[in-house]
Formats: C-alpha cells, sequence, structure tokens
C-alpha cells in the first residue's frame, strides 16, 4: 500500500444498503499538510474515497467541496448519502466531521473514467523544464509537511518571487515520493499542490480556500504529472484559480476551479 493510499484510508462503520447514509472513519495525517492544516486537495481525496465506496463506483468524476472550517490530524469521520445511483453515475453528499463540527461539505459524482482518447482538448501540456532542472518546492524556510510526500517542482520561470513579481500563474511537475504511481484519486491532490498563483502577485501569505470543484478526467499514466495553475480575477480580497494536470503522455487528466482568500501572513 503506498504512503497516499494509507493516508487516505477509510473504514466503513456498520453497515447497511446503497441507499442508507453510511459512515466512514478516518485518520487524518498530519503529515500531509501545510504549516499543520490538511492540504485541501488531500482531504478531497480521502473524502472521494468515501464516497466512491459509498456509491460502489470505481473513480470520482466531479468533486466539489465547500470548506467550511479547518480539521486538524487525528481521528474523524465522513458521512456519506447517496442521493441518487443511476447507470452511468451516482451522486454522492458526503461531509468531513471532527468533534462534533462540520469542516467539509462535498458533492461528489462518481462513475467509471473513460479509456478512449478525447475527441478534442484546447488545453495542451506546457512547455517547461523537466524536473531535474526545476525548482524544488522542499526548499523553502517555511515548513510544508505535505512535501515529505509529495515532490513538488516548479518551473523556474514561475517560481514566487516577492521582489520580482510576475503573473499569477504557476507551473510545475508532482510525483509522489515512495514512487508509486498517482491514481485518480490523487488526481485531487494534484490540482491544489501548487503555492497560491497570488503569491506571484508578492501576496504572500495564508491562502485558505473556500470553495473547491475539480473534474477528474482519466485514469493517469505512470509517471510525473504536470500542472499548470493561474488566476483570472484577484478582487476584494478573494481570487479564483484555475488549475489543469496532465500525465506523463500529456494527456489532460483532471482540471479545477477554487475560490480563495488572498494570502495574508501567517
Amino acid at each position: 500500500m503506498s504512503d497516499f493510499d494509507r493516508a487516505t484510508a477509510v473504514r466503513r462503520r456498520g453497515s447497511g444498503s446503497t441507499y442508507d447514509p453510511s459512515i466512514y472513519d478516518v485518520d487524518l495525517d498530519a503529515g500531509w499538510s501545510i504549516g499543520g492544516r490538511p492540504n485541501g486537495g488531500y482531504l478531497l481525496a480521502a473524502i472521494a474515497r468515501a464516497a466512491t465506496q459509498a456509491a460502489d463506483r470505481p473513480h470520482p468524476l466531479a468533486v466539489s467541496g465547500h470548506f467550511l472550517r479547518p480539521p486538524a490530524g487525528g481521528p474523524a469521520e465522513v458521512r456519506t448519502e447517496v442521493m441518487k445511483a443511476g447507470r452511468t453515475v451516482a451522486t454522492v453528499r458526503a461531509t468531513l466531521w471532527q468533534d462534533d463540527r462540520a469542516c467539509l461539505d462535498v458533492l461528489v459524482t462518481a462513475g467509471s473514467l473513460p479509456e478512449a482518447a478525447p475527441d478534442h482538448v484546447s488545453t495542451p501540456m506546457p512547455v517547461m523544464p523537466p524536473p531535474a532542472e526545476c525548482w524544488s518546492r522542499a526548499d523553502t524556510d517555511f515548513r510544508v509537511e505535505l512535501l515529505d510526500h509529495v515532490d513538488v517542482r516548479l518551473d523556474p520561470a514561475t517560481v514566487p518571487d516577492p521582489k520580482q513579481p510576475g503573473d499569477p500563474v504557476i507551473r510545475g511537475w508532482m510525483g509522489l515520493r515512495d514512487g508509486s504511481a498517482a491514481d485518480a484519486l490523487a488526481l485531487l491532490l494534484a490540482v491544489d499542490v501548487a503555492p497560491p498563483t497570488v503569491f506571484r502577485l508578492g501576496m504572500i501569505g495564508w491562502a485558505p480556500t473556500v470553495e473547491l470543484s475539480a473534474l477528474v478526467r482519466a485514469v493517469p499514466a505512470p509517471g510525473w504529472l504536470a500542472f499548470e495553475a493561474d488566476a483570472s480575477v484577484v478582487a476584494g480580497g478573494w481570487f479564483d484559480e484555475n488549475a489543469t494536470v496532465w500525465d506523463s503522455t500529456g494527456r489532460v487528466v483532471a482540471q479545477a476551479r477554487q475560490l480563495a482568500l488572498v494570502g495574508r501572513p501567517s
């Protein structure tokens, strides 16, 4: 079992039919945190694992999460309810609870990812240096526990530098440090693994996600994942962030859009 599989493992509590609300216990791993707070993509992956099990479907296709309050590492539970189970997809509501408080409320569309090549793609994989020539995100003074498990390499042209602000675009590569291949659930981590894009504008600080919606488009091929994230509007203390992830074959495997608060000193 990979480190990622262990960190996102869930255990169903009790039994019942598919349509009965089901509770899954999860031990949130503080090692997948940023500054002591579990990464949003990591949390969505754990919740989506419970939701796909509740629906008895292999993959998350669309995941939309509202972040109510940050959980801590340690025991938590995912309360799931299958809202609809059709021939092609099932829709599951899954809420992460800790200490009798709801932390994330998520809707998951679950089904089977296509194996055929896409009919149309308008977002080609960006050209950037190979991972060995990129800047390791671990080379920072700020403690990022997540990077003990996830290797993130940033395109040198997009590394945030407060002394030289640039366009709010960050590109790079992601791989799991234990050498395991990323699966469909790990793509929910990949869409949220870049530093906040507003860092490129000199707005450095904690930038909490309020809502994140992700589309999982295909099971990734083994190898590095490439990602690109950008912000299109920064206003009133808020910013949006769009992310696209490609696998080692250049295929688009995930897309996401989130709303977050502009970074503030932590």
